[in-house]
């Protein structure tokens, strides 16, 4: 958690350092640009549940980063969008993980005693590519705006933990999909943005087996999106 608010902030000054450059493109060329900077938060629900599985506890996600603005016309109402950032997501779930000598074991956390829950933690570097529209000018900073696209996503750390009334056990997990990609949707007005995702791909790789069946859950994160020139 420490390491990606640290992250996060660097992208934040780097974001900075953008509009700077961005305001006197904007004084030489006449053009400007729009939403250079996101900050989200979500709750993440997971689709193509196996049977007995439920969510438990808030599940949810942060994510954060800079998006290179591409005007497609002259008036700037629409564009392109291209950007880089972090995220970080929990699953809280009955679904529990234990280590095995060959890899990991999955059950339904009902038949372990003492069971209290269980969560897998992912961390991604995020490109998300978006198709811009909004009815904004130059000077009005409050403006309608509708932003879809693909967001890909590549999980560079993954950990799953399970917590009894007797004992607790955290370790990363490998059997998390690495290349996590879906189609993105946000809309809103001014500062608060509904954003929504859904992923085309599996949290879990075909390792990650169930019942002597692949766990193929698939993450729908719902939330809010806060932009920044």
């Amino acid at each position: 958690m420490r390491l990606f608010l640290f992250s996060l902030s660097f992208l934040c000054f780097l974001a900075c350092f953008s509009q700077e450059n961005t305001s006197k493109e904007n004084l030489r060329y006449q053009r400007y640009f729009e939403d250079q900077f996101y900050l989200g938060i979500t709750y993440n629900f997971v689709r193509n549940k196996p049977v007995d599985l439920k969510q438990r506890n808030l599940s949810y996600g942060l994510m954060g980063g800079i998006i290179k603005d591409v005007p497609l016309n002259n008036s700037g109402t629409k564009a392109l969008g291209v950007g880089l950032g972090l995220a970080l997501n929990t699953y809280y779930s009955n679904l529990t993980v234990t280590e095995v000598p060959n890899g990991f074991s999955y059950d339904i956390g009902g038949i372990i005693p003492g069971f209290k829950r269980s969560k897998v933690q992912t961390h991604l570097i995020e490109l998300p590519f978006e198709f811009r529209w909004r009815n904004s000018t130059p000077t009005d900073y409050k403006f309608w705006r509708i932003y879809t696209g693909m967001k890909f996503g590549y999980v560079v750390g993954a950990r799953s933990k399970l917590v009894t009334s007797d004992f607790r056990d955290g370790f990363f997990n490998t059997d998390i999909k690495r290349l996590q990609y879906g189609p993105t949707f946000n809309i809103g007005y001014n500062t608060f943005n509904v954003h929504i995702y859904y992923a085309l791909t599996q949290l879990f790789n075909d390792k990650a087996v169930l019942n002597n069946e692949i766990i193929e859950i698939k993450p729908l994160r719902v939330g809010l999106v806060f932009y920044i020139l």
